[in-house]
């Protein structure tokens, strides 16, 4: 039925989209309304702040509209910089049909995948505008201007924001993404000082051993810090494997997008794999420390834009095997992580082999906590 379903939603755009393709393409001077399209995961999608904030500076007066993955848009209810998130659901048919009815736009913005240019010319896009080296192809048809990649290193926020012209935006300042209502049916949150302790992950490699993260909540919970478990709703186990004994309390699965939102902006301390939630930190202005593995924390990182945020980054730089260089498959010779299988790679040693240690001394960094012996 799933299958069926997404087959109906892409008959339903190309329908749509294809007349477009013949007539009506415009650039305008000063656009209007504005589309940005796309379907990325929570990091991914939070990281496009700084292209929103830099497209709200230069068209004050302009509607300016997200497509955004339905789980995500709880914490886009305060339209951050005058933003409208627009819920996508790829399987659903209706989901489509709401989103062709919004249109037309005068531009669209493709920030990854160029095969979203064909929502945004279904939606009435008059002009789109993507990033170059995707390939070419039936992707690329309705796209009317290419961006070019940077080719030094940089982080993904920033690189997004090149899509729009003119000076990059101002770093992030905290409060400038209005947080969400805390939904009235979320859990009670933790007893201040608290510390969450996200365990859950996109990718297996991204993992850390289980008995890693309990010395971590036994050594936080020694300095005084009530330490929850977090996770998403179907990682309860991951905490249960850390702590068989349930020391601590396990809120894995117990809050949506908005409810995490609050949960994180009265922590002291959020420690994480590389995703979504670390990303979510930098909204909330709360200290994070990030575990990366196969990621890049160049490219994930907190770049230009997220500057001021207190972000430490954990990791395993030489490890041989990161040396995948495709992102939103466009080569990039300064790329340098690994999306290997499971199959393909069963021991991720880029993560077994960040140490509790390094983990509290980070922590120390970002937050002044000392733990086992580490100083401020």
């Amino acid at each position: 039925m799933a299958k069926q379903s997404r087959f109906w939603s892409r008959l339903l755009v190309l329908s749509h989209a294809l007349p477009r393709l013949l007539f009506g393409r415009k650039k305008l001077a000063r656009p209007q309304r504005i589309l940005i399209a796309h379907h990325l995961l929570l990091g991914d999608s939070i990281m496009l702040a700084g292209l929103f904030k830099k497209l709200r500076r230069d068209y004050p007066d302009a509607q300016i509209d997200s497509l955004v993955p339905t789980p995500w848009l709880p914490i886009f209810a305060g339209r951050p910089y005058g933003v409208r998130g627009l819920a996508y659901d790829l399987r659903a048919v209706d989901s489509q049909k709401r989103l062709i009815a919004e249109g037309p736009y005068d531009w669209a913005l493709v920030p990854a995948d160029n095969r979203w240019a064909w929502m945004a010319r279904a939606m009435g896009a008059r002009w789109v505008t993507a990033f170059a080296g995707g390939g070419g192809g039936v992707k690329d048809w309705p796209v009317d201007e290419f961006i070019n990649w940077p080719q030094t290193p940089e982080a993904w926020g920033d690189i997004a924001s090149r899509l729009a012209p003119g000076a990059e935006p101002e770093a992030f300042v905290l409060g400038e993404w209005p947080a969400p209502p805390l939904p009235v049916n979320s859990p009670a949150l933790p007893q201040k000082p608290y510390a969450v302790l996200h365990l859950g992950a996109s990718s297996p490699h991204k993992m850390w051993l289980p008995e890693r993260w309990l010395a971590l909540a036994e050594s936080l919970s020694a300095a005084g810090l009530t330490v929850v478990w977090s996770g998403g709703p179907n990682e309860k186990g991951l905490a249960e494997a850390a702590d068989p004994q349930g020391r601590f309390a396990n809120l894995a699965g117990q809050f949506n997008m908005a409810g995490l939102w609050h949960l994180l902006a009265g922590a002291a301390l959020l420690v994480s794999p590389d995703t979504g939630v670390a990303h979510l930190a930098r909204l909330t202005g709360t200290p994070a420390v990030v575990l990366f593995g196969p990621g890049s924390p160049i490219v994930s990182g907190p770049g230009r834009f997220w500057q001021d945020s207190p972000f430490a980054v954990v990791w395993e730089e030489n490890i041989a095997c990161r040396d995948q260089q495709l992102l939103f498959e466009r080569p990039l010779p300064w790329v340098r992580h690994c999306w290997r299988s499971v199959a393909e790679c069963g021991q991720p040693r880029c993560m077994w082999q960040i140490d509790n240690q390094r983990v509290m001394q980070a922590i120390t960094q970002v937050t002044g906590i000392a733990l086992d012996g580490e100083r401020a």
